[in-house]
């Protein structure tokens, strides 16, 4: 080995932070609440922030995935409002200015399978298709009106003069003529379903709305154009995809390409592809050559299952993951705005998992983490939450941008009991022991390393009590509360004095 100053410094450990919940209030002050907040997500771990769809929406509540212009950012009095849900253009620029102040990335959630909110119907020829086999064609060809004229009046030709026609979408779901739902497929030269879409409902290319062709080359052309556009005029450093599952994979990857050659090839990328098969994620990773990502939702559905058994088995909470299979793929996360009460794959995780299921995201080598506003600040609407984890959410991320370095060693014995070491690195060498248990108060024997012999090491959530001497060894026994976990790092290691964290997750004022 050589030289300790001749080695290269250990890369700082990154956070993403979904930040935004479903029932965020339509005030839009979001913005403004997110500027309050960010210098305090920064001092607990946060590096990026993902940011809601903040295009403009077919209505002032939408949040954006109900989205009718790309380039209206809260700039454009269009659809009833200039500002959007979440705040004006302005207030949007000062977010993303204190983010490149404060060194924290901004991610921008991406929607491009459809648009929603048209100005203006318009005739074409459809055939209507089987809502569970989109393959299958009921009856005969015939005309509707649709709405799919998107002039966007209030922009005028501002950023883009393209406007949207019939012939730019590939169907549609309503016909205004005779208020008739249904999904119809857009009849015309080069027109029907993309081939390079998921299986889903035979083929998933219609989600809602009206549905964006990525055949037409003025659909292309304006997309790719819109990419380059936001990445420069807010300083983006990645991107979330909307149901990627549903439009042109070989669309996605020209638009990354694209994207990457001119804005910058650090853009990351993650897409929203809910599944829980990881098999069949990962085949898509392969076609899109790995400089992909996508959340892990079948280690979430993990949580889930193991959370609601009695006394689930720990030692399987990786199985079949994208975090066990492609873990430099893999985005982990215990909840979003989609999995959340009330919402369309709501998936109930129960409250006592959450600080365990945090704790194995955050504190262990697998997969990129990005922890849930929901959790962080409390949720609102019909199924109003508190904040999650016993309010040591803020905690967990510090312990990890402190701690989590280094090599990783399981002790996976018990099903009932599981915990990890990470021995730390040659410049963050303070590392950490975690103890877990979804049943009685548990206690496992475990190797830090004999470098960190005659050490007292202290649980830095304060859930249990007692000091741990390491033996001469390196080992020492770590134990934790029943239904419960604890974090160990040394007494006095560096930035010990910043745990309990004082978190302000009063973000609404109230």
């Amino acid at each position: 080995m050589g030289d300790i100053k001749d080695q290269e410094p250990t890369p700082v450990n990154q956070t993403l932070f979904q930040a935004f919940e479903w029932n965020v209030p339509a005030d839009q002050k979001h913005w403004q609440r997110l500027i309050k907040a960010l210098p305090n997500l920064k001092t607990i771990g946060v590096d990026n922030l993902w940011l809601p769809p903040g295009c403009k929406a077919a209505s002032p509540e939408g949040n954006g995935y109900d989205i009718y212009d790309l380039y209206d950012l809260g700039e454009f009095d269009q659809k009833g409002n200039r500002s959007t849900k979440w705040g004006s253009k302005e207030e949007l620029l000062e977010l993303c200015k204190l983010g490149k102040e404060q060194g924290v990335g901004i991610y921008w959630d991406a929607v491009l399978n459809h648009k929603a909110g048209a100005d203006e119907t318009e005739k074409c020829r459809v055939i209507m298709v089987d809502e569970n086999d989109r393959t299958k064609e009921v009856g005969e060809p015939f005309e509707i009106e649709g709405w799919l004229g998107f002039t966007f009046p209030g922009r005028g030709d501002k950023f883009s003069d393209m406007k949207y026609h019939w012939h730019h979408f590939s169907g549609t779901d309503w016909d205004a003529a005779t208020e008739k739902k249904a999904i119809y497929k857009i009849l015309g030269n080069n027109k029907g379903w993309s081939q390079s879409v998921d299986g889903e409902g035979g083929n998933a290319d219609y989600m809602m709305f009206a549905d964006l062709d990525y055949s037409h080359p003025e659909v292309q052309a304006d997309v790719k154009k819109w990419g380059k556009w936001i990445t420069k005029e807010l300083g983006l450093k990645g991107f979330r995809l909307d149901a990627v599952q549903h439009f042109s994979e070989r669309f996605t990857n020209e638009w990354i390409a694209e994207l990457r050659e001119e804005c910058g090839s650090e853009i990351f990328v993650v897409g929203e592809f809910w599944s829980g098969d990881s098999k069949q994620m990962a085949n898509w990773l392969e076609d899109m050559n790995h400089k992909f990502s996508f959340y892990d939702s079948p280690l979430l559905y993990n949580f889930a299952q193991i959370s609601t058994t009695a006394s689930g088995d720990l030692r399987k909470v990786f199985d079949n993951s994208l975090a066990q299979m492609m873990p430099t793929n893999a985005v982990t996360v215990v909840q979003n705005h989609d999995t959340q009460p009330g919402q369309t794959v709501e998936t109930h995780i129960e409250g006592f998992f959450k600080p365990l299921a945090y704790s194995l995201i955050l504190l262990r080598q697998e997969g990129y983490p990005c922890p849930f506003y929901g959790d962080l600040y409390g949720m609102k609407g019909e199924n109003p939450q508190p904040p999650s984890c016993g309010d040591k959410l803020a905690d967990i991320i510090l312990a990890r941008k402190l701690y989590a370095y280094g090599d990783q060693e399981d002790y996976w014995d018990d099903p009932n009991c599981v915990g990890w070491v990470r021995r730390g690195t040659w410049d963050k060498g303070a590392g950490l022991a975690c103890v877990m248990s979804n049943a009685e108060p548990g206690e496992i024997k475990m190797a830090v390393g004999d470098m960190h012999k005659g050490e007292v090491w202290t649980d830095v959530l304060g859930w249990q009590q007692e000091e741990v001497v390491i033996d001469d060894e390196g080992f020492g026994l770590f134990k934790c509360p029943g239904i419960s976990l604890s974090i160990w790092v040394k007494k006095d290691a560096e930035g010990r004095d910043k745990f309990p964290v004082n978190f302000d997750a009063n973000i609404y004022g109230e």
